[in-house]
C-alpha cells in the first residue's frame, strides 16, 4: 500500500508533535521514561493510522470521477445523434456510412442516404472535403438551406474517416444576399446617334426623341428604379442591384428595342448606349464608374451596354455599325489639347501597332509633323525591315527625315521621365510595337479608330477614339487641318496620309462618311496625289500566286462566313495576303463576313472584313482579338491554324446563336 503526498505529511507532523510532547514528559518524569516511550509509540500509531484513515475518506468523497471509455462514447454518440443540426460520417471515397437524425430530416428520407456519395445528398465543392487536408470549413446546401460543414479528420486503424458537422447559416446568408439586392446600381444612357440622324429633318426630331424617352422610362419603371434626363438625350438611371441580374438575364433588350425606332429617308435605326457601375464604394464611386463605363461605350462605337465591376468589365450589344458625325469640334479640342502635352514634353516618340499597315504608318507620320509644328524633338518608332514599311520609306527620302525612323530597341533608348508617347491605331498594349516602350512612358496620347476592348491599366492623359471614322489617318488629317497652317504638311506626308485612308476604306468603298471625303480634299490641297501613292498598292507576281493559291481552299460556314486558311499550315504567308484575300471573299455572293487565317511562326493571324450586316469585332473579341465593326483583326498564340479554325467556328457560333 502506498501512502498519498497528504497522508505522509500529516503523518511527519504526528511525528514531531509525539517526539516532543514525549521529551518533555521524561525531563519532567525521568522514573517513568520507559513508560512514556512506550505510551508515545502507541499514540502516534493511532494518530496516524486515523489520520490516513480520514484523508482516504475525504478523497474518495471529493474526487471527479471520470467516465470510462464505454461511457464517454455514449455520451459522444447520444450528442452528435440528437443533436438540431446535421451531422454525417463518410469515409475517403465519400461514402456515407453514418448519419444523424437531423441529416435524416433535412435529407427527407433515411434510404437516399446511407451509403450514397456525398455528392448526391450535399452540393458544394465535394472533392475538397476529402482531398484538401488546409482547409476544414466547407459551404452547402440541404433540403433547401445552406450550412457550413465543419469537417474533423478521424483514424481508426488504417482506415480515415470524415466527420461532417453542419452549421444552418440560411439566416445569415438571406440576409447578405437581400443587403446584395438592395445594392444601388448607378448607370448612364445617352442616344447615339439623333441628332445626326435628323439633322437634315428637325421637325422629326421631338418625336423620335419622345419614343425613345417613353421607352427608358418603361424600362425604368419595370424595376423601380429613377431615371431622370439631366442633359437632352442623356439619362441618369438608378435602381436596384437585383434588377441588374435581370437586365444581363434579357441581354439588356432595351438595345433591341430603341434600335426598332427608325428615322430619316433612309430609314436608320436609332441607338442609344449604356453605362453601368456596379462597384464597391459610395454613390459618388458608383456615379464615376458608370461614366467610364459609358465613355468606353462610345468609344466602342455605341449601341451597348457596359457594365463595370471592380475587376472586369462586360459587354452587350453593339451590333450595328457607328454613325459617322459631322462635326469637327472634336478634332479640334482634342488637336489644342495634344499640342499642349507636345509644347510640354522633353521629347515626342510616335508608334503604332505591330506590323503596321499604310494606315498605322500614314497616321504616325502625321503626328510627328504636329510635334515637328511644335518644335519638339520627335521619333517614329517602327519595324523598319517590314515589306510594307520599306515600301513607304521610299517617299521618305530627302534628309528632312533622316533620325526619325528607328526601331523599339533604339526608341527604349529614347525615353525619359518628360517623353510623350502618342500611340496610333491600337488601343491594345498588347498589340503596340513595344510593349516595353508603353510601359515606361508615363505620358501617354492614343488616337485610334477601332472599338475598345478593355479598360486601360493606365489612364491615357488623352484618349481620342472615334470608331465611327474611316481610318486612323483620317483622324490625324483632321487634327493637322485644325491645327498647322496651310502648306506646312510635306508632299510626302500627305501622300502616306492618303494611303492609309484609301487602305482602310478599300479605295474610298466601304466605311466613308463626309468627314473622309474631307480629308482626302485636304490632303490633296497638300499635294497628296492618287498617282503616287498606286506603287504602294501593287504586288509582285510571287504574291499575285500566293494570295491566289490563300483563296483556293474557302469553306463556306453557317452559309454566310467565308473562311480561308494557309493552304500549307507551316509557311510564313504575309498578314497583308490575308487581309486581301478577306477583302475579296466579301465579294462572293451571300457572304456577310469573311476571315482569312495565316500562320506565321507560332502566331496564327486572323483577317476578318464584314458588309455591315455582322459585328467582325464583337466575334474576334472571344478570341482576344479587336478592331471595327466591319474590319477586324485577331493574334492567336501558341496553336496550330486548325484549332485556331476551331475557336473561330465557335466564337461564330456563339455570335450567331447566343442564347446557346
Amino acid at each position: 500500500m502506498f501512502l498519498s503526498p497528504i497522508s505522509i505529511i500529516i503523518c511527519a507532523l504526528l511525528a514531531a508533535v509525539t517526539i516532543s510532547v514525549s521529551v518533555i514528559l521524561a525531563v519532567n518524569y525521568p522514573e517513568s521514561k520507559v513508560v512514556i516511550v512506550i505510551f508515545s509509540v502507541a499514540v502516534y500509531v493511532a494518530l496516524c493510522a486515523f489520520a490516513i484513515k480520514l484523508v482516504e475518506t475525504l478523497q474518495k468523497k471529493y474526487e471527479v470521477k471520470r467516465p470510462s471509455g464505454p461511457v464517454l462514447g455514449s455520451i459522444m454518440y447520444d450528442t452528435v445523434n440528437f443533436s438540431a443540426e446535421p451531422a454525417l460520417i463518410c469515409d475517403e471515397a465519400g461514402k456515407i456510412i453514418w448519419f444523424n437524425k437531423a441529416t435524416q430530416t433535412a435529407a427527407g428520407s433515411a434510404s437516399s442516404i446511407l451509403g450514397a456519395k456525398i455528392g448526391n445528398v450535399i452540393s458544394g465543392q465535394i472533392k475538397e472535403i476529402t482531398v484538401d487536408d488546409k482547409k476544414h470549413e466547407f459551404h452547402t446546401t440541404l433540403g433547401g438551406k445552406n450550412y457550413t460543414i465543419e469537417r474533423t479528420k478521424i483514424k481508426s486503424g488504417d482506415k480515415i474517416y470524415f466527420l461532417l458537422m453542419f452549421r444552418d447559416v440560411t439566416e445569415f446568408v438571406n440576409l447578405k444576399q437581400f443587403v446584395k439586392n438592395d445594392e444601388k446600381v448607378v448607370s448612364y444612357i445617352i442616344v447615339d446617334n439623333l441628332e445626326e440622324l435628323l439633322q437634315f429633318e428637325q421637325e422629326r426630331y421631338r418625336e423620335a426623341a419622345a419614343k425613345i424617352e417613353s421607352l427608358i422610362r418603361e424600362w425604368a419603371a419595370s424595376c423601380g428604379g429613377i431615371v431622370k434626363e439631366y442633359e437632352r438625350d442623356k439619362y441618369l438611371f438608378i435602381f436596384k442591384s437585383e434588377d441588374l441580374d435581370r437586365f444581363i438575364q434579357e441581354k439588356f433588350d432595351i438595345l433591341d428595342k430603341v434600335r426598332d425606332i427608325r428615322v430619316g429617308t433612309g430609314n436608320i435605326s436609332v441607338t442609344i448606349s449604356i453605362g453601368v457601375a456596379k462597384v464597391k464604394g459610395e454613390l459618388a464611386d458608383k456615379e464615376k464608374a458608370a461614366h467610364i463605363a459609358l465613355d468606353m461605350a462610345l468609344q466602342r462605337g455605341g449601341d451597348q451596354a457596359v457594365v463595370k465591376y471592380d475587376e472586369t468589365v462586360d459587354f452587350y450589344g453593339g451590333r450595328t455599325n457607328a454613325v459617322h458625325k459631322r462635326t469637327k469640334v472634336k478634332a479640334r479640342v482634342v488637336c489644342d489639347e495634344l499640342i499642349t502635352h507636345m509644347a510640354n514634353a522633353g521629347n515626342v516618340l510616335v508608334m503604332a501597332h505591330k506590323y503596321p499597315d499604310y494606315d498605322a504608318f500614314g497616321a504616325s507620320v502625321g503626328i510627328a509633323r504636329l510635334a515637328m509644328f511644335c518644335g519638339v524633338r520627335v521619333n517614329v518608332v517602327t519595324s523598319p525591315k517590314d515589306t510594307n514599311i520599306k515600301r513607304c520609306m521610299k517617299l521618305f527620302g530627302d534628309e528632312s527625315y533622316k533620325g526619325i525612323f528607328v526601331d523599339a530597341a533604339q526608341g527604349l533608348d529614347l525615353v525619359r521621365s518628360d517623353t510623350l508617347l502618342v500611340i496610333v491605331d491600337v488601343n491594345n498594349m498588347a498589340m503596340v510595337e513595344s510593349e516595353d516602350i508603353a510601359n515606361n512612358v508615363a505620358n501617354i496620347v492614343i488616337v485610334d479608330h477601332h472599338r475598345k476592348t478593355a479598360e486601360f491599366e493606365r489612364a491615357p492623359l488623352i484618349s481620342y477614339i472615334e470608331p465611327a471614322s474611316s481610318s486612323a489617318s483620317e483622324l490625324v488629317a483632321e487634327m493637322l487641318e485644325q491645327s498647322v497652317p496651310p502648306s506646312t504638311l510635306h508632299h510626302a506626308e500627305a501622300n502616306m496620309l492618303l494611303a492609309g485612308i484609301s487602305l482602310d476604306t478599300k479605295q474610298f468603298t466601304k466605311g466613308t462618311g463626309t468627314k473622309t471625303y474631307a480629308a482626302a480634299m485636304y490632303l490633296r490641297d497638300n499635294g497628296a496625289s492618287y498617282e503616287d501613292i498606286q506603287d504602294l498598292f501593287k504586288t509582285n507576281i510571287r504574291d499575285y500566286k500566293q494570295e491566289s493559291a490563300f483563296g483556293e481552299k474557302v469553306e463556306i460556314y453557317r452559309h454566310c462566313m467565308a473562311i480561308a486558311v494557309n493552304p500549307n499550315g507551316e509557311s510564313s504567308f504575309d498578314r497583308v495576303l490575308a487581309a486581301r484575300v478577306a477583302d475579296n471573299l466579301l465579294m462572293v455572293e451571300e457572304v456577310a463576313a469573311s476571315f482569312a487565317l495565316v500562320l506565321i511562326d507560332d502566331t496564327v493571324h486572323i483577317s476578318a472584313r464584314s458588309n455591315g450586316t455582322v459585328n467582325v469585332q464583337l466575334i474576334l473579341e472571344a478570341l482576344k482579338g479587336g478592331g471595327r465593326y466591319d474590319a477586324a483583326g485577331a493574334q492567336v498564340k501558341a496553336t496550330s491554324v486548325q484549332d485556331a479554325l476551331l475557336q473561330l467556328k465557335k466564337a461564330i457560333d456563339n455570335y450567331l446563336d447566343p442564347e446557346d
